[in-house]
C-alpha cells in the first residue's frame, strides 16, 4: 500500500492539518484500516478506491482517526482530492461516496486550491452544560449544537485572545458532546486576512486538539455568516500548526476552500 502524508488547508509544509491518504483497489477489513490509521497516527487517515463508471460517485472514501471511523472529515477529503489530482489518478471535479453522502471536490487550476461541497451543519441553540466553562477554561457567550454528523458543541467565547489562550481539561471536556467542542470568536483585526478564529478539541475520538478542521467549518460558516452579514468568509484555526479555510454557506450546503501540500510518500511493507 502506498501511503502519502498531506498537509491540508495550507500552502506550505509542516502547517495545516496532516492526513494520511491511501488509494486502494478495494477496502480491506475494517480492522486493518483501523490499525493502519493508528500506525499513521494523524488526526485522520483517508482510504479511497475507484468506483465503476456511470454511478453517482467516482471514488469511495472513508476516514479513520487513530481510535475510530468518523462520518465526516474535511481536511482528509481535501488531502485525498489533492493526491488524486497531483498524481493524475483523477482529473476535474471528483465525487466521493461517503457515510455523509456524495461529497464533491473541485480543483482550481489557477491557484491550486480545492473547493469541497459539504452538507451544512444544522445549528440549534443550547444551554451551556454544567461544568463546560470549567472544562474549557472560560465562560461561553453562546452555545449551539451542531447536529449528529458533526457532533460538536459550537461555543462562542469573549474574543480572539481568549480562543488563542485556551488550555482546556480534555478529560472533563469529553463529557459534553459526541465528538468535542469548537471554540470560536470574531477576528480581532480582519485586515489580517481572516474574519473569525477557532480551535477544535475532540477528546472523544482520540484527538485532544485538531490542527485544522473542515467539518467544523460547516458549522462555523453559517454561524459567522449570519453574525457578520456576509456569505464569503475566511476562518483561521488558531492551533499551533494553524490553517485557513475559505467558506461560503449556501443553504443546506457549505463550500470549503483550501490548499494542500504532499510532504511524505512511502510504502506500507507489512500488515
Amino acid at each position: 500500500m502506498r501511503i502519502r502524508i498531506v498537509d491540508a488547508f495550507t500552502d506550505r509544509p509542516f502547517a495545516g492539518n496532516p492526513a494520511g491518504v491511501l488509494l486502494l483497489d478495494a477496502f480491506p477489513d475494517d480492522g486493518l484500516l483501523q490499525r493502519v490509521a493508528l500506525e499513521v497516527n494523524h488526526a485522520e487517515t483517508a482510504f479511497a478506491h475507484r468506483l465503476p463508471e456511470g454511478g453517482d460517485a467516482d471514488w469511495a472514501l472513508r476516514w479513520f482517526t487513530p481510535a475510530t471511523e468518523v462520518a465526516l472529515c474535511g481536511h482528509a477529503t481535501l488531502a485525498t482530492a489533492h493526491v488524486l489530482h497531483t498524481t493524475g489518478a483523477h482529473e476535474g471535479p471528483v465525487r466521493f461516496a461517503t457515510r455523509s453522502g456524495v461529497l464533491v471536490a473541485t480543483p482550481d487550476a489557477a491557484d491550486g486550491s480545492i473547493t469541497l461541497d459539504f452538507p451544512t451543519a444544522p445549528l440549534t441553540p443550547a444551554e451551556a452544560p454544567a461544568g463546560l466553562a470549567e472544562a474549557l477554561g472560560t465562560e461561553p457567550r453562546r452555545v449551539l449544537d451542531t447536529g449528529p454528523d458533526v457532533g460538536d458543541l459550537l461555543v462562542e467565547v469573549a474574543d480572539e485572545k481568549t480562543v488563542r489562550a485556551l488550555a482546556p481539561d480534555h478529560k472533563a471536556l469529553a463529557a459534553h458532546s459526541t465528538r468535542g467542542v469548537i471554540a470560536t470568536a470574531r477576528a480581532e483585526d480582519p485586515a489580517r486576512g481572516y474574519d473569525f478564529v477557532s480551535r477544535c478539541f475532540f477528546p472523544n475520538v482520540g484527538i485532544d486538539e485538531d490542527p485544522v478542521t473542515g467539518s467544523a467549518h460547516t458549522a462555523l460558516a453559517p454561524y459567522w455568516s449570519e453574525r457578520l452579514g456576509r456569505t464569503t468568509l475566511t476562518g483561521l484555526q488558531a492551533s499551533p500548526r494553524s490553517g485557513l479555510v475559505r467558506v461560503e454557506p449556501r443553504g443546506d450546503r457549505t463550500l470549503l476552500t483550501g490548499r494542500a501540500v504532499t510532504v511524505i510518500e512511502g510504502d506500507l511493507l507489512a500488515w
